[in-house]
């Protein structure tokens, strides 16, 4: 079969290709029209990568990752080697701790490549503006830029040009960002005419879409957003820094972000890293917060990823003499740190501005935490974006109305991944995508070998059948994803290829369903309303309530003001009950508890139409405390009772705020 572009109904004069590409520059290798508009049920169409750092190489000081994404003089500039790594790469210091060896590599970018872009060089460009465009004309849609950088990594690396002060670096990222989409105008013939187009509400994305162009959202994944670090379990920011900080970042068209990476923060503790890598962070760590990683024993199902052991020989001369990083035990891999009393600000802050929290990086508490919180309100605006969030929360996620991607890893295992939870995606009709984390020192698909008996062969048709994609050529360089791995962002579509040829059509078909899931989300997290609490102010009750402070009330209409600054707090003893009088009968299906310290390890919640008759809606005897959420079928109730049966603590119950919903 000969392989040629299928026309478009409307050619529009070869809309996608540029009238004025700089030359020389870096080949596209894709023939055809990219698709337009939606399918036959009015969805969008197209695969996301909801995890990608395009600028990254403005961040952590700005000599960490060689090269940069464009440059208005030219490919020979912007796909250069950091001047440190001549001739050999013997100062590419970074490169000891993420790739191992002794760092060295052929230095040269343009116009030869020997070495890098690779699958496993991870301090060199691999978004170069034309790459992405030749990912876009393979198919993909929705591309998540998030903005990062870390202020310790960037103070102890010797090679930097710029302040280490993390907020600087993004509002950077965030400009050249902007920048590099009036940099692909320019080709086009001005302003609003490029494929590369950032967007700020769900509905500019679908426009864009249906234009056959390429959505850009914003995110941030750092470490100590908003300056809110911690030096020894003290908080350096506060609640004012906090909204301020989600203020400038709105602003800026920032819609998704982490609340803490890396290093546990005042915000909330992360999930660790393994190998030595997890061993260099730690130190990190320490450096920034003056402690290392806490450990306990997980009291769940869920868990934390393995803490890094192995010795990181590089990153411990950093540390203070005297000063090693501990051993930890095996049956402790939780982190000891969850939400803090910030962290919950900040989560209900941007639930406030109807802004996408990424939960992959923190620790299994401090997930769960965020997870009750949102579930109060049933906000659909959570993402897990490359695979950290513990699978066993898939479901809670897309019980939501959340987002979920899978790591981009090599075929095999993606493949296996996406069928693992196939059968959830199913059930909520949801699509999949990937997070490439380009540019983020993580790793990439390595080659399967020229000898493998199902390899990609080129050219092949997109997943839309519409465009022709062979290998790409830049400089003198060709890459083949069989023998040289996802070396760069241009080679996503002959990974999604190799996923096609490995996985089946199936999962093919599910990441192309990615982009309307992922703006369904979006969507729907900007149209969110908070339900009416249907106790707020109504007539209360209570079995007891606790008195030993003439200044202070512990009254049960207390739990229902609106204020989680007051309580209702019962007698210490373990049967006991706090009622809300609706006013009349409502349909309740839910009902949210937000518990003091002293919280209900074994409670039921009971209705009544006479406040006489009273039946059992829900119970549980694995209560944890922090935020809970009652979920049932609609039962119709005039009043409605949480009734304790055994304590969390040994003091009595306490509840700062109840709330009862009717969806």
């Amino acid at each position: 079969m000969v392989l040629g572009p299928v026309p478009g109904a409307a050619a529009d004069n070869n809309w996608w290709e540029p009238t004025a590409r700089p030359a020389p520059d870096s080949q596209i290798n894709v023939t055809g029209e990219p698709f337009k508009g939606t399918d036959a049920q009015g969805n969008v169409r197209g695969f996301v990568d909801a995890h990608d750092h395009i600028m990254s190489n403005e961040g952590f000081g700005g000599r960490l990752i060689c090269g940069k994404p464009f440059s208005d003089a030219g490919i020979a500039d912007a796909l250069k080697d950091c001047p440190e790594h001549y001739p050999d790469g013997s100062l590419a210091i970074f490169d000891f701790i993420t790739k191992g060896g002794d760092g060295k590599h052929d230095p040269d970018g343009w116009p030869t490549f020997k070495d890098w872009p690779a699958h496993d060089s991870l301090t060199h460009q691999q978004n170069y503006y034309a790459w992405i465009e030749r990912a876009w004309r393979g198919g993909q849609r929705v591309l998540v830029n998030d903005l990062v950088t870390n202020g310790v990594i960037c103070s102890v690396y010797f090679f930097k040009d710029r302040s280490c002060d993390e907020m600087t670096a993004i509002r950077l990222e965030a400009k050249k960002t902007y920048d590099m989409q009036a940099y692909v105008d320019k080709m086009y013939g001005g302003p609003g005419k490029g494929w590369f187009r950032i967007v700020t509400d769900s509905a500019q994305a679908r426009d864009v879409i249906k234009q056959g162009k390429l959505a850009v959202v914003l995110g941030v994944e750092t470490s100590e957003p908003f300056g809110c670090k911690q030096i020894l379990d003290v908080a350096q920011c506060g609640k004012a820094d906090i909204d301020k900080g989600l203020d400038e970042l709105y602003n800026l068209g920032v819609r998704s972000m982490f609340l803490c990476h890396k290093f546990d923060n005042a915000l909330c503790g992360v999930r660790f890293d393994e190998g030595a890598l997890g061993t260099a962070i730690n130190v990190g760590q320490f450096l920034s917060t003056g402690t290392f990683w806490k450990t306990e024993a997980c009291t769940g199902p869920q868990h934390d990823n393995p803490i890094g052991l192995a010795p990181a020989a590089a990153a411990e001369k950093e540390l203070p003499a005297g000063v090693s990083v501990p051993s930890y035990a095996s049956g402790a891999q939780c982190n000891t740190r969850g939400l803090t009393d910030l962290g919950d600000y900040a989560v209900r802050g941007m639930m406030k501005r109807k802004m996408m929290l990424e939960l992959d990086h923190m620790s299994v508490k401090a997930a769960g935490q965020a997870f009750d919180i949102m579930e109060t309100e049933n906000y659909p605006g959570v993402i897990s974006s490359h695979s950290w969030m513990d699978l066993g929360w898939m479901e809670r996620l897309y019980k939501l109305g959340g987002f979920a991607t899978a790591y981009m890893g090599g075929s095999e295992g993606f493949s296996a991944e996406a069928k693992r939870t196939d059968a959830l995606r199913e059930k909520y009709n949801v699509g999949y995508g990937y997070g490439t984390d380009m540019n983020g020192v993580g790793g990439w698909p390595g080659p399967r070998g020229a000898n493998t008996p199902n390899p990609v062969t080129y050219p092949f048709r997109s997943t839309d059948g519409g465009s022709v994609i062979d290998k790409q050529t830049t400089g003198q360089r060709t890459w083949d994803l069989n023998t040289d791995g996802a070396s760069h962002y241009g080679l996503v579509p002959d990974w999604i290829e190799d996923i096609r040829i490995v996985g089946g059509q199936g999962v093919v078909d599910d990441l192309f369903k990615g982009a309307e899931s992922y703006l369904r989300t979006w969507g729907n997290s900007e149209q969110h309303k908070a339900g009416v609490n249907l106790a707020a102010g109504q007539p209360s009750s209570a079995s007891t309530s606790e008195w030993w402070n003439p200044f202070v009330s512990f009254a049960p209409g207390l739990a229902f003001d609106g204020n989680r600054g007051s309580r209702w707090a019962s007698e210490w003893n373990d049967d006991q009950w706090l009622q809300v009088d609706l006013g009349s009968q409502q349909l309740v299906k839910r009902v949210t508890l937000d518990w003091e310290a002293a919280y209900g390890r074994s409670y039921r919640i009971e209705v009544s139409t006479n406040g006489t008759d009273w039946t059992t809606a829900w119970s549980t005897t694995a209560g944890d405390g922090g935020v809970d959420t009652a979920r049932f079928a609609g039962v119709p109730a005039r009043y409605v009772r949480v009734h304790g049966a055994g304590r969390g603590t040994q003091w009595g119950y306490s509840l700062h705020e109840v709330g009862v919903y009717s969806s």
